[in-house]
């Protein structure tokens, strides 16, 4: 992979970032009305909201403000929380692991799931294998929270195999850990695995009319070779694109599993923040968000210099 190409990635990276920050300040403008008397509530005395108004910054200049929280943004601070006063970033490292970990192992059943089961079928198409792939992966496109709601029934309250709701950190426990994350990331996985499969499918079957794949069938060459050289490898490409989409559609699925499940993560955080209209908590939230879409990105795109070659050198 080229140096200009890294560069020129990492570089994008970085200045859709530093846009999103200009929205995700914005965000504060935006609300109509005075955001310190919003904070303060209804009954607040003019102290009080003159209070939060200073607290928050916005008895200074717009470009002051900016710049003040962006330097802040820059050394990891990220403000303090107007109703518990704790730092936004401790705030958003306690609750990050809960939703990472959920993410990851949706993120890590969906791949598993479905784009082997979506490469079988379209190896074998138009048999009962493909039918069958199919048919699930059109029915397995439900709501998560749905899949959630049932397998918090199923595991949980009628067979008491696994926690119901909350979070054990992995330091307590490999065990422990992927028991209390297991059902909210399988109900985010599904849902993401029928995506891939149907996607898988149609790659593959797309690659195997192309014209060199019946070519480098004339000449001999075996099914086995040609899936291992040339199928997996040129169906993988438009694959990754949609496995970078769903990784964002993923974190921010996760909002709603973790409401469903009582775990107390970056969603459960995000939501109590719009409740209580607590600005530095959410402005927190859409920045990290906005970078972890940014790093998947950036993998997505190395994936993409290691599947196809011309990438490298373009």
């Amino acid at each position: 992979m080229r140096p200009a190409y890294v560069l020129t990635r990492v570089g994008g990276g970085l200045v859709v970032l530093w846009l999103v920050s200009l929205l995700t300040f914005s965000l504060l403008q935006l609300v109509p009305g005075d955001p310190a008397e919003l904070v303060a509530g209804d009954n607040a005395t003019p102290e009080r909201v003159q209070e939060i108004r200073t607290q928050l910054g916005l008895d200074r200049p717009l470009v002051s403000q900016y710049l003040s929280w962006f330097g802040g943004v820059l050394h990891g601070d990220l403000g303090s929380s107007v109703f518990t006063g704790h730092p936004v970033t401790e705030a958003i490292l306690r609750a990050a692991p809960a939703t990472l970990s959920i993410t990851f192992v949706a993120l890590v059943i969906a791949v598993g799931v479905g784009v082997p089961a979506g490469i079988v079928a379209g190896l074998r198409q138009g048999g009962w294998v493909d039918r069958a792939v199919s048919l699930l992966a059109t029915v397995g496109i439900v709501p998560g929270f749905w899949i959630g709601m049932l397998l918090v029934l199923m595991f949980a309250l009628v067979n008491p195999w696994l926690p119901a709701t909350g979070y054990s950190p992995i330091g307590d426990g490999i065990g422990t850990w992927l028991a209390h994350i297991v059902i909210p990331a399988t109900a985010l996985g599904l849902a993401t695995g029928a995506e891939l499969a149907r996607h898988a499918r149609g790659c593959v079957a797309d690659v195997l009319e192309r014209p060199y794949i019946r070519t480098a069938r004339a000449r001999g060459a075996g099914s086995s070779w040609l899936v291992r050289h040339h199928v997996l490898r040129n169906a993988a490409i438009p694959v990754v694109t949609v496995l970078g989409l769903q990784a964002g559609r993923l974190l921010g699925g996760s909002i709603v599993i973790e409401m469903v499940c009582g775990v107390d993560g970056l969603g459960t955080l995000a939501i109590n923040a719009i409740l209580q209209r607590d600005f530095p908590i959410l402005q927190g939230y859409v920045l990290l968000a906005a970078a972890i879409v940014v790093v998947v990105n950036l993998l997505v795109d190395g994936m993409y210099s290691w599947l196809n070659p011309k990438v490298r050198t373009s």
